[in-house]
């Protein structure tokens, strides 16, 4: 980011292939391919299609694909069955034209790094937690019971 330098692909410029630059990237055209930087930012007119890896991504454009990034600022159009990993994730809306919106195509966002590994953990103790609780809740139904026989088992 030094010296103001900064890879920019313009309006009307179709990009294809892997593009990877040592200062921030700006697309106000068409990226598809990888992209690596140190920042992103994807302007309006901007589409970026493929797999990208920076730290920093701002995109009022079109994304689509899979990101990561640590700082992601969206306020543009996220297709369908895109993934947006973040460390941080900021929706923002700005009125354009007297309306605000981002649209969210199907996609999948993770935000955190914990939030992957509380999920696993979680779908590994779910199993063994239910058979190792059901014997003791097993033994409580009956003093519940007193009170509505029918959910008592038949002799």
């Amino acid at each position: 980011m030094s010296n103001g330098r900064k890879t920019l692909v313009e309006e009307g410029t179709q990009f294809k292939g892997s593009l990877s630059s040592d200062c921030p990237i700006e697309v106000k055209g068409r990226v598809e391919g990888d992209l690596t930087a140190p920042a992103l930012t994807v302007s309006p007119s901007g589409a970026v299609h493929g797999k990208v890896k920076v730290g920093e991504m701002k995109s009022q454009g079109e994304l689509a694909g899979e990101f990561d990034a640590d700082l992601v600022q969206l306020s543009g159009t996220v297709k369908d069955n895109t993934v947006i990993r973040a460390k941080s994730l900021e929706v923002k809306l700005t009125p354009a034209n007297g309306k605000m919106q981002v649209i969210f195509g199907e996609c999948e966002l993770e935000v955190g790094s914990e939030q992957p590994a509380k999920d696993q953990t979680k779908d590994n103790k779910t199993p063994e937690k239910p058979p190792s609780a059901r014997p003791p809740a097993e033994a409580a139904p009956p003093p519940e019971t007193n009170g509505s026989p029918s959910v008592r088992p038949p002799p």
